[in-house]
């Protein structure tokens, strides 16, 4: 499966015991060049959760290129992780440009 920056994937995603997995939604951050070399991609995972906290981003549907988002969320920038292009399951859509963008800038506040 081809993997591009700002597309919206889903992903089995582990929770704390590592013990059980459930399918979660992440954004590709990492950019084409890097996904078109390597194994793995670069992403930030969704949460359903709403709570406004530090580190985290509001999405909506209003936010994506395409594809559906089932309900508001927010992007958990605290849990930047690589991982393998063969776990995704499937595509739901691509974030807009500027989505991304801001996205982007919260992402360097971190560092």
């Amino acid at each position: 499966m081809n993997i591009n920056q700002k597309d919206v994937v889903l992903l089995p995603y582990p929770f704390s015991n590592l013990e059980q997995k459930k399918v979660r939604p992440v954004i590709v951050i990492s950019n084409n060049n890097f996904n078109n070399i390597c194994n793995d991609f670069i992403a930030v995972p969704l949460t359903s959760v709403i709570k406004d906290g530090p580190f985290s981003l509001a999405i909506n549907q209003n936010d994506l290129r395409n594809g559906k988002l089932i309900r508001p969320s927010r992007v958990r920038l605290d849990r930047i992780f690589s991982v393998e292009k063969r776990l995704v399951q499937m595509k739901i859509g691509n974030v807009n440009d500027t989505f991304f963008d801001k996205l982007k800038s919260e992402i360097i506040e971190v560092f």
